[in-house]
């Protein structure tokens, strides 16, 4: 059976960066992000419930509408984890499923709140992507169409980066000047060498 790979990081950090390198690599990467967006718009059950949390219908276009979304739960803590709570089991139990299919020595689970999710039990390891706050406010103001005190909202809602630094196996600092493809490397072959072991 494959191991598993968790990759974490605060908004900006750079995971989409890491783990395209690790699929360069071969390495399967499940992203628990595009997984909740599809279930989010795609699943009955789901729908409902998130309308019942905000008391609004968010799929007036037959979509999730996400920024109306954002903007509703990001100031509401308990908003933000009964959306989370409605999601998260669903987006693990597929990660498990797809895992469990898996042919290769190890898979990669790319979650921004994995810890806050509780889905490390479901991985062997961790890897935390941490990069300096203003690198990831420009980094995410760049891509999205979000201001500087929004993004700062988001960065807020998530673990600082020393808490998922101090529960994951490796960290990658992914500062601008940094050199990243040596420590995913090192981090690859090592996901090799424990998947040989297990054989």
């Amino acid at each position: 059976m494959a191991r598993r790979l968790g990759v974490t990081g605060g908004i900006g950090s750079g995971k989409t960066t890491v783990c395209r390198i690790f699929r360069v690599l071969g390495v399967p990467v499940f992203v628990a992000d595009i997984e909740a967006r599809r279930l989010m718009n795609t699943d009955h059950a789901v729908r409902q419930e998130i309308n019942t949390i905000t008391g609004m219908d968010l799929y007036t276009t037959g979509e999730l509408d996400r920024k109306e979304l954002a903007r509703l739960i990001f100031n509401r803590p308990d908003l933000l984890r009964q959306v989370n709570a409605s999601v998260h089991p669903a987006i693990l139990r597929i990660f498990d499923e797809w895992a469990g299919k898996s042919e290769a020595p190890y898979v990669i689970m790319e979650a921004a709140i994995l810890f806050e999710a509780k889905a490390d039990v479901l991985v062997d390891r961790v890897a935390a992507i941490s990069a300096p706050v203003e690198e990831r406010i420009a980094r995410v103001m760049g891509r999205n169409d979000l201001s500087r005190e929004e993004v700062l909202e988001r960065i807020n809602n998530q673990l600082e980066d020393d808490e998922r630094e101090e529960q994951s196996y490796y960290v990658i600092n992914n500062a601008d000047n940094e050199m990243i493809i040596p420590e995913i490397l090192k981090i690859h072959d090592d996901m090799l060498r424990l998947a040989e072991r297990e054989r």
